[in-house]
């Protein structure tokens, strides 16, 4: 066992290795007390659930053995152990080490047969355990575990489970291994049943078979943290006995008995100490004892160290770890406090420097680190921080300091803070912040601010001043305004203003208004009812103010006395009504009239006015009024001052007037009924008077708005009276009231009233239900009357929604014009009949001479005026019955005794059989036959059946024939065109489809009920090309013939690019213009070429460049382009570098100076000898390989000896391969080449015949271009000013409306204006449809006209229509026989007489399926076929030519690129072996050597053509070098150099000759690309007999237009030719020096470039000839002479260039020949290269080899070192 427990000990050390030595003390680092057995000292501590004999002996035995004969014994544990008098006591104090000689005697041990057993080790601290060894008497458990407590036993962890079988008892329970420190496993090695004793189990907390890398962790810490451990034994280790047999003496035998156990560990003092003491309460005499109590060092304190001391709060509380003590560290109080505590937000915010915060800090300071006053003190500069009297309290008033009376706590200039200083509130000032500001008042400690602001409105104060007193605050203000603040105005004034008395006077009316009071902001008045307005002067809609003749009580509505009588009168139009309501009341001498009065609304005086008519020119002399009460008046009543004879007036009424008003008024109350009777006395002559109506005119002066005696009262009656508004009121006919008297009648009405009356429009007799709100009157209907327009007028009747009708009464047949005003009935004189009296008795007609009716006895009644007879019998009809009605025939007028003389028409059976198709029929006299006229749409001799163009089954009862629904696009006299029974369309023509013909076939567009529709026209360009099915064949949008669009396409056939776009013809879409906004004039740009209208300054595509011949950069400077014009290329500089684009053998920033190789006085430069080029390439060659040296050298000095060459050699294989691939694909197109060269020569020719007149055009096309751009510029500008006015305009406008509405004066006017045009507008819209003649009624009018023209004219239109029908079929047979033979035979090649379907050349008037016309076609001779053959033959000569280009192309290609490659090749293997021999060189040589040759290169290089710079440069780079190798293995490397250089000796053969084939393709390259210009050429003829073909079709149009179109297409072909003649110019001049390859290459990507731009040329100039020949395909039969000669001519064209392709052909095999040959030779050359590379491969892979020896030495040397390093670290761990 003891070599087990150090064993144990060794671990543990090693699995905490990082431990501190424990000789530095606690000191330098962490420390910790000694591990001991924790047991020792703490029997009491210690428990076992079970123990034998504690309550009586109990026997055990044991299983074997052979020492003794005796197998059981007692356990009696209820005394103490002794050694020598009770050795039978077995209880768990006995398993702690003792070290005795009775060692073995003692144990614990059991109960017999109990398997769930623990035992218990309580702490009274943490302590740190290490391990646990158990040793065991009887048979260890076959299963248990130990757990752990960190809380004292409130929470349980398990350490480790142990089992003989853990699948079974720990079931889910990993068992191993173990991979964590912190894993929960189960183990069986201490499980077993053997040994039978002394059996052990050890557990290590820290297994040391895992890596622990930092030992302080939480992890590790917590792990080894316990406060309690218990070990719970589960199961027993049996022989199996006690299954079979249950007898309790089987179970003496099993138990559990451990003779030691052993829980090492140490206090847990987190690293702070180094030794333990007794805790308070436990012995501290036992040797051994671990105690656990901590004797903190470092600052710390606690049980277990657990946290600092008092006053060492300043650094979070952390472990020692290693040589950190982690020590806690003294707060800084600067001598304030002795207490404090840690913050961790404080230590975050300080960067984990300083956490400590002190806590009742003294001597009034505060703060962290009590380095601040309290508030109210600060700072004495003078005194250091650490003294009690550092910090004096503050001398602030409190009232008018901020915080209370709190001034600066220190002194800092940066912040603005001086010590002791008062901080003022905002409105207070003073060294003690104890006066109020300026402006300000009421200093106070309750306003935040400290004083208040006086708050005086500068409106209403005197000045505008804000000043105030300081103590009240009361402000100083104007005239007309009040309150503390000057903010109010006086009672009856509002809008406090910068006027000079503050306010204005509310003004409200006197009437509208219940009082003067108003808001004092808005200056609105109260208002009585329904009266609106700031000042209550309007009133609201639907309301108005009474007339002073609005109580008026209409005579004829009075109670008559005897002899008086109702006399009513209709009004006459155009004249004005001298009466009111429906008449008058006829009243004679003697007569009386009596009123009844009971709608008074205002107790007041009356004036009373009597409204009457005279009947002769003599005036009533006496006329007696009597106002009649109810009962007395009450003197406290508004009348009570009337006496009796108020109420009796006599009044007479002169002739010639026709109103009159007694002198005196009369006093009435409100809510009063009165009676007033009127008796007329008497009269000059015995006659009477008609009298219309009395009114009730309030009295002025008794109200007191005019007679209160104040100023304002006195001016309204002096104004009244003045503008006599009474006058106005008391005729019938008044004048236009004045605004002046209106607005005081308006007040007067409100008081009345009590505000406005509702208008009360009746909804059937008004208008609207708005009325006049002067005096109510509604706007009322034709006829109506009444204020209301509650009544017809006299002479109408039928009150309703549309007013009332006259009624019309007859004045022959009539007693009096009115008529009953519910039925309309006149009052007829006697023979007059009707409503309206007008007509006579049934059965005569011509009122008033009546007579009877003439109807052949067929009819009763007749028409009253033209006597037509109504309503004929006996299938009758005409004006006397005297034909038969439509559908009969017969003759009527013999009379009725024959009876039956009218009969039905059999079309096919009689009217109303269901079966009737005729409008009529009739018997012919010879045959006696009845002839059917039938209705459209049958046909047959009795109309049975269907015509063409109709459908339907009428030979079925209710059958009828419907017109077919194909939209008018059928032919109606085809019988096929639809089907006749079900109506389908068969033969839709005009180009629609569909069953209803109701569509536009595909491909066309338009509207298919209107025939027209038309074939799509899309731009082949600009439309997708899945619409497409051909060039021309084209998909649309049927209806709209909006074609499918590219990208940024527009136009309804996709023919211009959308806006800021160009490039159709590219035909992939428009691409966007990138016109720069700031440098543009507009955002579009040309729609062909791109160009934007660029500002001036700026050019470019784009804009984004200096303008034409400038350079640099437009948004900083522009520079003039400095060349000398007698040496550049063009006059355009390069844009950014503003380099001259020079010509051949000039040079220069300027281009005026010779070029390198070139000699003599510039501008006559020429060349050099060839000896210069020779020597020049020598000297390159030298200078590049110099500097290839230098980079090798230094590639060699950082990859080493191999990665020098590895990447050279793999390109040279990767580039060899390349040219083989390339040699090898070239022999399929020799041939072409030297067929087509011979075509190009021939063709050459031909190009410059063009040139110059493209040339033209060209100057042409510019001078309009031109043009146009001054032309935009100059509309931009005037649209910008245009834009300008606009916008001036707008705001004179706006400016308008905003002056006219700034006042509400201004306001009223708009809302006012606004109003009338309103009801002007009503009024107009009304009219339409109510006065008669209107609008609407002239509509009816010609309607029911039409209507009736249309009955009438029916059968005449009929007949016309069928003799049209008949006349157009004469016509379309003599159409039908005209004869077009010769033309058709001449044109189209087809018999006169053969028809379209099967004619195969078409022929006038013919069409194919398409709807296109047929003319011409296979097999036909005729004009239009032969140019449509020389048409196919010209195309298939251009697709030949373009196939041979191609091949030429592909050659000229493929020679260049293996030209290339060989030359590439040449130039990596003279590489190889230049590089290779100087490294050897240098190597071999010193420095002084090395330096030496440099010299000499440089003087070698100083000679023409080299730049001294550059080669310097290279010089220096090469002489900083450095060989990193020692002369040995430099003389190594060089012997391998030269071994590798031997096999490479034959180069410099190889390579001479290579150079000969590589002149050969060089030649062979001039040759193909002369071939491909003769290529082009063809090419170029070819679409020059395309277009003359096209300019043939387009001359068979009648129009100059079309002809003058196709020129300038064909102008614009001839401009794209020229770039390739001017092309073909310069590569003439450039053939002399082909060995320059990089020029060359230029050259080729220059003509590839090219070449596009005339195919996307001849593409466009093929899209205007498409169009071209649609137009010609019209006039073919119109121009057959030209076309015959124009065909001839294209003929003899075309065979002339046939020769000229054949020639070429022949050329181009030849080439072709020579091109094989020269492969070949390049192969074999090839081939020999080939073996080359395989021998410097091999090479290189034993170099390779050798750097792998190498690499495989390193790692075998890095592994060796990794096990030596790890073994040390083993060693130092373990001591």
């Amino acid at each position: 066992m003891q070599a087990s427990l150090l064993l144990l000990v060794c671990v543990l050390a090693a699995a905490v290795g990082q431990e501190p030595d424990h000789s530095h003390g606690c000191a330098h680092g962490s420390c910790y007390p000694a591990t001991g057995d924790l047991l020792i000292g703490r029997e009491k501590n210690l428990k076992a659930s079970s123990t034998c004999g504690m309550r009586r002996k109990e026997p055990y035995c044991i299983v074997s053995h052979l020492q003794d004969e005796k197998k059981c014994f007692d356990c009696d544990s209820r005394r103490p152990y002794d050694p020598v008098y009770n050795t039978i006591n077995h209880r768990i104090e006995n398993v702690i080490t003792a070290f005795k000689p009775h060692r073995k005697k003692s144990w614990w041990q059991s109960e017999n047969g109990k398997s769930d057993v623990f035992i218990q080790l309580d702490l009274e601290a943490e302590f740190h355990f290490t391990h646990l060894i158990m040793t065991f008497k009887t048979f260890r458990p076959a299963a248990m575990l130990i757990e752990r407590s960190a809380d004292f036993g409130r929470t349980w962890q398990i350490y480790r489970y142990f089992s003989h079988d853990c699948a079974t008892t720990f079931r889910g329970v990993s068992q191993g291994p173990l991979r964590n420190i912190n894993d929960v496993i189960c183990e069986s090695r201490y499980s077993d049943i053997e040994p039978s004793t002394e059996g052990e189990v050890i557990y290590r907390v820290l297994d040391p078979a895992i890596r622990i890398m930092d030992p302080y962790s939480p992890n590790i810490q917590n792990q080894l943290k316990i406060t309690n451990l218990r070990v719970n034994f589960t199961k027993l280790h049996t022989l199996g006995d006690n299954l079979l047999d249950p007898r309790a003496e089987i179970k003496e035998k099993y138990y559990y008995a451990i003779y030691e156990l052993v829980v090492r560990g140490n206090c847990f003092c987190y690293g702070h100490a180094s030794e333990c003491a007794p805790i308070d309460g436990i012995r501290d005499d036992i040797e051994g004892m671990v105690h656990g109590r901590c004797v903190c060092n470092h600052n710390t304190n606690g049980l277990n160290c657990e946290q600092c001391d008092d006053f060492y709060n300043d650094l979070p509380w952390r472990p020692a770890e290693g040589r950190n003590t982690n020590a806690c560290k003294k707060c800084n109080c600067n001598s304030h406090s002795s207490v404090c505590h840690f913050d961790m937000a404080v230590y975050l915010a300080t960067g984990n420097s300083s956490g400590g915060v002190c806590d009742d800090c003294q001597h009034n300071t505060m703060g962290r680190n009590c380095e601040m006053c309290k508030p109210f003190y600060y700072k004495d500069p003078f005194k250091d921080i650490r003294d009690p009297r550092v910090c004096i309290a503050c001398d602030c008033d409190p009232d008018g300091s901020q915080n209370g009376g709190m001034c600066d706590s220190h002194t800092d200039p940066s912040l603005g803070m001086v010590g002791g200083q008062c901080r003022c509130k905002a409105n207070v000032e003073g060294p003690r912040c104890d006066k109020c500001r300026s402006g300000f008042f009421g200093l106070s400690a309750d306003n935040p601010q400290g004083c208040q602001p006086c708050r005086c409105d500068h409106r209403g104060t005197v000045s505008g001043s804000s000043q105030c007193d300081p103590v009240s605050g009361d402000c100083f203000c104007k005239r007309l305004v009040t309150g503390r603040s000057c903010d109010q105005c006086l009672p009856e004034h509002w809008a406090l203003s910068h006027d000079l008395n503050g306010c204005r006077g509310c003004e409200c009316d006197i009437g509208g208004a219940l009082d003067n009071h108003c808001s004092m902001e808005s200056g609105q008045c109260r208002c009585r009812s329904h009266m609106t307005g700031r000042q209550c002067t309007q009133v609201e809609s639907g309301y108005f103010f009474i007339a002073l003749d609005h109580f008026l009580y209409e005579a004829e509505l009075a109670k008559m006395g005897q002899g008086s009588m109702l006399e009513t009168r209709e009004h006459q139009p155009g004249r004005p009504a001298t009466w009111t309501g429906i008449g008058f009341a006829r009243v004679p001498e003697g007569g009386t009239l009596e009123f009844r009065i009971t709608n008074i609304p205002y107790s007041m005086e009356y004036d009373l006015l009597i409204r009457y008519e005279t009947q002769v020119c003599v005036y009533w002399e006496e006329v007696r009024i009597t106002v009649i009460r109810p009962g007395p008046i009450p003197t406290s009543s508004p009348c009570g001052n009337t006496i009796p004879d108020d109420d009796r007036l006599t009044v007479s009424l002169p002739a010639g007037a026709r109103f009159v008003v007694p002198p005196h008024p009369v006093c009435l109350e409100r809510d009063v009924a009165y009676t007033l009777r009127f008796e007329f006395r008497r009269y000059q002559d015995a006659n009477s008077i008609l009298n219309g109506a009395i009114v009730l005119m309030p009295r002025h002066s008794s109200m007191d708005m005019f007679n209160a005696g104040d100023p304002a009262s006195n001016n309204r009656k002096q104004t009244y009276e003045r503008y006599r508004c009474h006058e106005g009121a008391k005729s019938v006919t008044r004048p236009l009231m004045s605004d002046t008297c209106a607005k005081l009648i308006t007040s007067m009405s409100a008081i009345i009233n009590d505000g406005a009356l509702p208008c009360n429009c009746d909804p059937q007799g008004s208008i609207s239900s708005l009325c006049d709100v002067r005096g109510g009157q509604c706007r009322c209907r034709p006829n109506v009357i009444g204020r209301r327009c509650d009544q017809c007028a006299p002479g109408t009747y039928g009150f309703g929604t549309s007013g009332c009708a006259a009624c019309g009464c007859s004045l022959e047949g009539s007693v009096t014009r009115l008529c009953d005003k519910f039925t309309g009935q006149c009052q007829c004189r006697p023979g007059a009949f009707g409503q309206r009296c007008d007509g006579c008795q049934a059965g005569h007609w011509g009122f008033p001479s009546c007579r009877p009716c003439q109807c052949n006895g067929h009819a009763d009644e007749c028409d009253q005026r033209t006597g037509a007879c109504i309503r004929c019998r006996d299938n009758t009809g005409g004006d006397k019955c005297d034909r038969c009605a439509n559908g009969y025939y017969g003759n009527p007028v013999l009379g009725i005794v024959s009876g039956g003389q009218c009969r039905p028409c059999p079309c096919p059976d009689g009217p109303n059989s269901g079966r009737h198709f005729a409008a009529s029929c009739y018997q012919d006299n010879r045959s006696r036959q009845i002839i059917c006229n039938c209705n459209q749409g049958y046909t047959g001799a009795r109309c049975e059946e269907c015509a063409p163009g109709y459908y339907g089954n009428p030979s079925q009862p209710g059958g009828r024939c419907q017109p077919c629904q194909c939209n008018n696009n059928i032919d109606m006299s085809d019988i096929g065109s639809c089907d006749r029974q079900t109506g389908e369309c068969r033969k839709c023509l005009y180009n629609t489809e569909g069953p209803n013909c109701g569509i536009c076939r595909s491909g066309y567009f338009g509207d298919a009920s209107r025939r027209n529709c038309r074939k799509c026209t899309c731009n082949f360009l600009g439309t997708d090309r899945s619409q497409c099915m051909e060039r021309e064949d084209c998909v649309c949008q049927r209806t709209t013939g909006q074609c499918q669009c590219l990208p940024n396409v527009i136009g309804l056939t996709c023919d211009h690019c959308a806006p800021d776009h160009w490039n159709l013809a590219g035909g992939r879409g428009c691409e966007s213009c990138g016109c720069d906004p700031n440098n543009s004039v507009t955002s579009s740009c040309n729609e062909f070429t791109g160009q934007c209208q660029c500002r001036d300054g700026f050019g470019g595509k784009t804009c984004t460049d200096c303008q034409e011949n400038y350079w640099g950069d437009p948004q900083t400077q522009c520079r003039a382009c400095d060349c000398d014009w007698r040496g550049i290329e063009t006059s355009q500089c390069n844009r950014v570098t503003g380099h001259c684009v020079c010509q051949q053998g000039v040079s220069g920033v300027r281009c005026d100076q010779c070029a390198r190789g070139f000699s003599g006085q510039f501008p006559n430069c020429q060349p050099c000898h060839q000896c210069f080029g020779d020597w020049d390439r020598i000297v390159q060659d030298l200078a590049v390989r110099t500097k290839t040296l230098a980079e090798r050298a230094h590639e060699i000095q950082t990859t080493g000896l191999t990665g020098a060459y590895e990447k050279a050699f793999r390109d040279l294989e990767e580039k060899l391969a390349q040219a083989q691939g390339i040699v090898n694909a070239r022999n399929a197109t020799a041939a072409a080449v030297a067929t087509l060269m011979e075509l190009i020569e021939d063709l050459r020719a031909q190009i410059g015949e063009t040139t110059d007149t493209l040339n033209r055009l060209e100057g042409d096309l510019t001078i309009v271009q031109d043009g146009n751009s001054e032309a935009s510029k100059e509309l931009s500008a005037l649209e910008r000013e245009a834009k300008e006015l606009n916008l001036t305009s707008e705001q004179l406008h706006h400016q308008l409306d905003v002056l006219k509405n700034s006042n509400f004066l201004g306001a009223y006017d708009s809302i006012r204006t606004s109003y009338n045009k309103s009801r002007d507008a009503e009024r107009r819209a009304n009219e339409s449809t109510t006065t008669r003649p209107s609008t609407v009624s002239q509509s009816a009018d010609t309607r029911r006209r039409t209507e009736r023209l249309i009955t009438a004219k029916k059968d005449d239109f009929n007949r016309k229509n069928s003799a049209n029908k008949r006349a157009l079929g004469e016509l379309n047979t003599r159409a039908q026989g005209l004869d077009m033979k010769k033309i058709n035979e001449k044109v189209c090649g087809a018999p006169g007489d053969a028809p379209c379907g099967e004619s195969p050349c078409g022929g006038a008037g013919c069409r194919d399926d398409e709807g296109n016309r047929h003319c011409g076609g296979l097999n036909c001779n005729s004009a239009v076929s032969l140019a449509d053959n020389a048409l196919e033959r010209a195309k298939h000569a251009e697709k030949e030519l373009n196939k041979a280009m191609g091949e030429v192309e592909g050659l000229f290609t493929k020679v260049a690129e293996a030209k290339n490659k060989a030359e590439e090749a040449k130039g990596k293997a003279q590489a190889a072996l230049d590089k290779a021999t100087a490294t050897k060189n240098k190597v071999e040589r010193s420095n002084n050597d090395l330096r030496d040759l440099i010299k000499q290169i440089r003087e070698f290089l100083t000679q023409e053509g080299a730049d001294p710079d550059s080669i310097e440069a290279v010089a220096n780079h090469v002489l900083a070098l450095s060989i990193p190798a020692s002369p040995l293995q430099i003389r190594h490397l060089a012997d391998e150099i030269k071994d590798r250089v031997r096999s490479l000796s034959n180069v410099d053969a190889i390579l001479e000759q290579t150079q000969d084939d590589v002149r050969k393709a060089e030649q062979l390259l001039l040759d193909a690309k002369r071939a491909r210009h003769r290529a082009e050429g063809v090419k170029t003829t070819a679409e020059t007999v395309k277009q003359a073909l096209l300019d043939a079709k387009t001359a068979q149009t009648s129009a100059e237009k079309a002809i003058a179109r196709a020129k300038a297409d064909i102008g614009d072909t001839e401009a794209r030719l020229a770039q390739v003649t001017e092309t073909s110019n310069s590569e003439k001049d450039l053939n002399d020096a082909m060995d320059r390859l990089g020029t060359l290459g230029r050259e080729i990507n220059a003509l590839k470039t090219k070449r596009a731009n005339n195919s996307m040329a001849a593409a466009r100039a093929e899209e205007t000839a498409t169009m071209a020949r649609d137009k010609a395909n019209e006039a073919k039969q119109i121009l057959d002479g030209q076309l015959t000669d124009k065909y001839h001519e294209v003929q003899q064209r075309v065979d002339t260039k046939a020769k000229a392709v054949k020639d070429a052909k022949k050329r181009a095999e030849s080439l072709r020949d020579e091109a094989k040959e020269l492969l070949r030779d390049a192969q074999n050359k090839l081939r020999r290269l080939a073996e080359l590379e395989k021998n410097y491969e091999e090479n290189q892979r034993k170099l390779e080899g050798k750097a792998r020896q190498l690499d495989g030495l390193e790692d075998q040397m890095k592994a060796i070192l990794n096990d030596i390093n790890k073994q040390i670290q083993i060693y130092n761990t373990c001591q």
